[in-house]
């Protein structure tokens, strides 16, 4: 059987239109990539010279075909009439994406010529000037345009789609994550993966499954409170950090993804040495795909549809195997950390075999060789004054529309500024070849120029690289300097720091007294949050006026990192301790400047956390005491103001004012409690600028604990909020998913009624337990289905199905969850990724490459590959899985796709034998050859076989040609009545259109007409096909069709003079073939059996049922004919009595 491919073209561009123009390659020649527009026309000219100059036998130019579209500029020669087409005789002459071209130029003299400069190999500055000719010259500026056109298309779809994903040559791996390691150094000894793994074994035995994977505490960690516990791993040359679990967060990236490394964990480990390993959550899903793109390294989570991780190449120092674990591999990269530094981590990762990992491994040598290269490559070609072809285009500016004469006097002018020998060898060589007149000696002569600039051009530097060259040397010579040339330039370094703090501090100081006489509106704070305001505004710069001038001089003290030398005042000043705060807290120093110097802070930070009371007022005051002490010492005058406006602004934040509320709030101060003594030396004025500074009275525990009430009943509320806005933006983004899904047009129109009567079945209560009606159903999905609910529709066929089948095949699959299976790696993963992006390359929700379509549809996939390890995984597959997925979720559609397989019998079409697809065939041919006999004659005349267009109609269920919407349709009538409508359905498009195939008469048309023509065919004749598949019933035919198939093959084995070994072959195949065929049938004999014994139980229960009634109906007779006669006893009674009452002399009964 020959061999079955499908071809499904991605267009990365909306509304691709190539056009193709007719056209004579006069020839190309290879120039620099520095070449400029004045230099094409003696390019072109060289060239039209050189196709002149060619044999009879190669003649100079030859017919080709120029295909321009914004995916890519082909040129390819053109057969001839009577020439078939070959593919090993007819290669494209060049391809290239549109972008390359550069330049393009139109011969005004001769217009029929045009010529385009394309970039050829940017590493080695080539580029290649191709020379065409048009028979009609009216048509070179359409195909200039054309190409124009495309390369502008295709820029700014690569400016609108930056990202990797859409790298159609982007390799993609199944990887398993095993965790991370942080590592000491950017390079790692051989056996680091080894290690590693090692540790991640010793350390997931004692992990717990919390939040935080935890393991024993190291000794002298049990006074830090509640925090990740560690386990060491004493290992050399490694350091690990605690895991946090985040794969429930998949969107954040890199290391916040995987785990969040806190600066504190470093400090402590690079401090106490501990080396703790990190693995990863065995109950979470790890696998990933490993995709290498041009520049970065992605890490794609199939389970979150999100991004892992990604790594640009610059950040990745550092990839290896395992030695003993050959099946892992690992890469160190580069992270920052959050206090501006970085550290280098160690992932590492699990394939299915050694042979892919070798694999991942080369992919990723070559990916970082062809980044190199292509980095190198973008730096921008240009020309400097100094360049060879720098003088060249000056020339052929200065004879450009010149006539030859002019032209000859201005060539003989450059030649003279040439050496003698490079003179000598220009006339040589014209000479040589004894030009006819001064045109082409001109030509000549800038044919040779160009030749002689490029050679010195490869080896020319330019004048900008030389500055560039000196100043790294520079460099490099100063990072060689001794010591005491560093600390020389370090002093130069601390005076222009000086000098720019003092221009600075002079500026802030004459503008000082504008900045007092300033008053702010602040808004009043609590007490609680008074001393978190006071450390944390003290480093801050409180005048908008001075932030510029400050900026200078607080970058001038990280550089030195001290203040020592920058003024002579400083000197005296207390020097300052700096605070043990606790991470929580974001204290910092206060800043040193000439009015405010730094303070020593005596109370402990744990201050911080008590209540609100005297204590906080305490330390408020004492520090208002010691910045008075300062002032004082510094014999600062305080005749006017006793604070200095930044402890004003200082005071007013950190115990605020709340003089809008009632002026008399604070004037009784006695309740606020003891006063902390005040300074000796001075005594402190609240007045200044400001106004006083008044305290807030004390609260008390029960206003306390009601405003932890409020906050807590808030936070509740806010929490609520939250779960419902994620509520509501799920539901909103699963429509929209929904929606984007169902983007195909409907063949079959669903009214109304038929929609409310789909409604009223899905609705019955405990609907998976009771029988409906087949023809009530066979009608209704005849009717149409609604495509809204055309998921849960199957869903209730399927259930229908198994309630009629209550037996199920003898291959069942093993009942694994879908969830445990995608925890595993599959060997199909190769097959399954490269098919992805030929699984409807056109819909919306499958064309972004790794997008949430193609995850959820590899995950089918593969979980599939894993449940049924005989198929594994078959061309085709995906379409079948892509159409469910399309209609339910990714679970539900996977056991959709089970019942498809299993039940429906569709799997055995995709056994690596095909030997069903073979049947499948000859049964399409049989119905042929019974039904439209013509057409199967006219068929068989040219040769054309149903495996010629019918196995990809059979494999993918008409998905991968025909529109969605009949699709969707093929597959109502698959779930009602089973996989004998693949026939119906072929059988009924190819008779429909028999007429239009019998007028073919070639074998490329016939089939260009069924597999290009047909799929387009109408909503009207869709739906005509669709009824009259209802009304066919071949079930019969198709099983006869089987069994002649056999026959015919055992007739066709015996027939055969082979020899005593092939003869032997083909009957332990024939033999094989039959044992299937023959477990088959014992599988639906066994199926016939339960169905008979269901149907005798049935039968019994309807005998058992008769004869009840039956006695029943004969106790009813018998009460009836009793009922009977007692009725005409009361009729008989009646009428006497009527007799008696009409003639009165009857005598009366006696009895008075």
């Amino acid at each position: 059987m020959e061999p079955i491919t499908f071809t499904a073209r991605k267009h990365p561009f909306p509304n691709e239109v190539s056009v193709d123009f007719g056209l004579q390659l006069v020839g190309s020649l290879p120039v620099h990539s520095l070449t400029t527009m004045p230099m094409l026309p003696w390019v072109v000219a060289e060239v039209r010279r050189l196709s002149g100059q060619s044999s009879k036998k190669e003649p100079g130019t030859k017919p080709v075909r120029l295909c321009v579209s914004p995916s890519g500029l082909r040129c390819e020669p053109e057969p001839g009439k009577s020439q078939q087409w070959d593919p090993l005789i007819c290669s494209s002459i060049f391809e290239c994406k549109p972008q390359r071209v550069h330049k393009l130029i139109h011969n005004s003299h001769d217009p029929s010529y045009f010529a385009c400069l394309i970039k050829n190999d940017a590493a080695n500055q080539q580029s290649i000037c191709y020379v065409f000719k048009a028979d009609d010259q009216t048509k070179v500026p359409e195909i200039i345009s054309s190409i124009r056109q495309a390369g502008k298309i295709a820029r700014q779809e690569e400016l609108r789609c930056p990202s990797e994903f859409d790298d159609t040559f982007a390799k993609k791996f199944e990887v398993l994550f095993c965790g991370r390691v942080a590592v000491a150094h950017r390079k790692a000894p051989p056996a680091l993966i080894d290690e590693c793994i090692e540790g991640f074994s010793h350390v997931s035995g004692g992990f717990s499954s919390d939040q935080f994977r935890s393991a024993p505490q190291p000794p002298g960690d049990g006074e830090r409170g509640p925090r990740p516990m560690r386990k060491s791993f004493s290992q050399p040359g490694l350091r690990s950090l605690a895991f946090r679990k985040e794969f429930q967060d998949a969107g954040l990236r890199s290391s916040s993804f995987f785990s969040s490394f806190e600066e504190s964990d470093i400090e402590n480990h690079l401090i106490s040495g501990h080396n703790i390993v990190q693995p990863t959550d065995i109950e979470e899903n790890r696998t990933m795909l490993f995709t290498i793109g041009q520049s970065e390294v992605y890490l794609i989570s199939p389970d979150t549809k999100k991004i892992a991780l990604q790594k640009n190449f610059k950040e990745i120092s550092f990839c290896s195997q395992g030695i003993r674990h050959v099946d892992h591999f690992g890469f160190i990269c580069r992270e920052s950390s959050g206090g501006g530094g970085f550290h280098f981590v160690c992932y590492v990762f699990q394939c299915t075999n050694e042979a892919l990992v070798d694999e991942i491994m080369m992919t990723l040598k070559q990916a970082f060789t062809v980044a190199a290269v292509q980095q190198t490559a973008k730096a921008p070609a240009q020309l400097c004054e100094g360049c060879p072809l720098q003088s060249l285009h000056k020339l052929c500016e200065r004879i450009e529309g010149m006539n030859s004469s002019k032209t000859k006097l201005e060539l003989q002018k450059h030649l003279t500024t040439l050496t003698n020998q490079e003179q000598a060898t220009i006339f040589e060589e014209v000479q040589k070849l004894r030009p006819r007149n001064e045109q082409r000696e001109n030509e000549l002569i800038v044919s040779f120029l160009r030749c002689l600039y490029e050679e010195k051009q490869k080896v020319h530097i330019h004048i900008g690289e030389i500055k560039q060259t000196s100043q790294v040397a520079a460099e490099n010579i100063g990072s060689e300097l001794p010591s005491s040339a560093t600390r020389f330039r370090l002093d130069m370094l601390k005076n222009k720091a000086k000098r720019s703090l003092t221009e600075s501090l002079e500026s802030i100081l004459s503008r000082g007294n504008k900045a007092r006489g300033l008053q702010e509106h602040s808004a009043s704070l609590d007490l609680d949050n008074s001393m978190s305001s006071m450390f944390s505004n003290t480093s801050k710069e409180p005048s908008g006026c001075e932030k510029e001038a400050l900026s200078t001089s607080e970058s001038c003290f990280r550089l030195l990192g001290s203040s020592d030398d920058l003024s002579s005042d400083s000197e005296s000043q207390p020097t300052e301790e700096p605070a043990l705060l606790s991470p929580k807290q974001g204290f910092r120093r206060r800043a040193n400047t000439l009015s405010h110097v730094p303070v020593e802070c005596q109370e402990p930070p744990q201050l911080v956390r008590g209540s609100p009371g005297v204590s906080q007022r305490k330390l408020v005051r004492d520090f208002e005491s010691k910045a008075d002490h300062i002032n004082d010492a510094n014999r600062t005058p305080v005749k006017t103001r006793r604070h200095s406006w930044r402890q004003q602004i200082f005071l007013r934040v950190a115990t605020p004012q709340k003089a809008c509320e009632s002026p008399k709030r604070y004037e009784d101060y006695s309740e606020l409690g003891d006063l902390p003594p005040r300074s000796p030396l001075e005594p402190v004025c609240e007045d200044g600028p400001f106004g006083p500074v008044p305290e807030e009275k004390k609260r008390t525990s029960r206003e306390l604990r009601e405003l932890w009430q409020k906050a807590i009943l808030q936070q509740i509320l806010l929490l609520r909020m939250e779960k419902e806005n994620q509520k509501l933006q799920a539901s909103e983004n699963d429509l929209l998913n929904k929606r984007l899904k169902l983007d195909y047009e409907e063949i079959t129109p669903c009214l109304k009624e038929v929609t409310t009567v789909w409604e009223k079945i899905l609705s019955t209560p405990g609907r998976s337990k009771i029988k409906f009606d087949m023809e009530k159903m066979h009608s209704a999905v005849g009717q149409g289905v609604p495509r809204h609910h055309r998921g849960e529709i199957w869903k209730f066929l399927a259930e229908q199905y198994h309630l009629k089948h209550p037996f199920p095949c003898k291959q069942q699959p093993k009942d694994t969850p879908y969830k445990e299976l995608l925890k595993q790696l599959t060997s199909q993963q190769h097959a399954i990724l490269i098919d992805l992006g030929r699984t409807f390359p056109t819909h919306p929700y499958y064309s972004a490459q790794l997008g949430a379509g193609q995850l959820s549809l590899y995950n089918i996939l593969k979980a599939y590959s894993l449940l049924d390890q005989e198929v594994g995984y078959c061309q085709g597959l995906s379409f079948v899985a892509g159409i469910l997925l399309l209609h339910m979720g990714e679970e539900e559609a996977f056991n959709m796709l089970k019942f498809l397989m299993f039940d429906m019998g569709l799997r055995k079409q995709y056994r690596p034998d095909m030997i069903i697809l073979q049947i499948q065939m000859y049964q399409l041919s049989r119905l042929l050859h019974d039904y439209h006999r013509d057409l199967y004659n006219h068929l068989e005349e040219h040769e054309i076989g149903p495996s010629l267009y019918a196995a990809p109609w059979f494999l993918t269920v008409f998905a991968s040609q025909f529109p969605l919407g009949f699709v969707a349709r093929v597959f109502d009538m698959i779930f009602l009545q089973g996989s004998e409508v693949i026939f119906k359905v072929a059988l009924s498009l190819l008779g429909s259109h028999k007429p239009l195939i019998l007028q073919h008469e070639n074998l490329e048309t016939i089939v260009d007409f069924i597999k290009s023509t047909l799929p387009n065919l109408g909503l009207v004749q869709m739906e005509k096909t669709i009824s009259q598949v209802f009304e066919t019933d071949i079930s019969k035919q198709l099983q006869a069709y089987e069994v002649e198939y056999h026959v015919l093959q055992e007739e066709l084995i015996d027939s055969s003079p082979l020899s005593d070994n092939q003869r032997m072959d083909k009957l332990e195949k024939t033999n094989s073939s039959l044992r299937k065929q023959n477990l088959d049938l014992l599988e639906q004999l066994q199926v016939a059996n339960g169905r008979i014994q269901s149907l005798e139980a049935t039968v019994e229960k309807l005998l058992t049922s008769e004869n009840k009634l039956k006695q029943a109906t004969l106790a009813l007779e018998l009460e009836r004919s009793a009922l009977l006669q007692t009725v005409e006893q009361l009729q008989r009674q009646m009428a006497e009595l009527g007799s008696r009452e009409a003639d009165p002399t009857l005598p009366k009964p006696s009895g008075d």
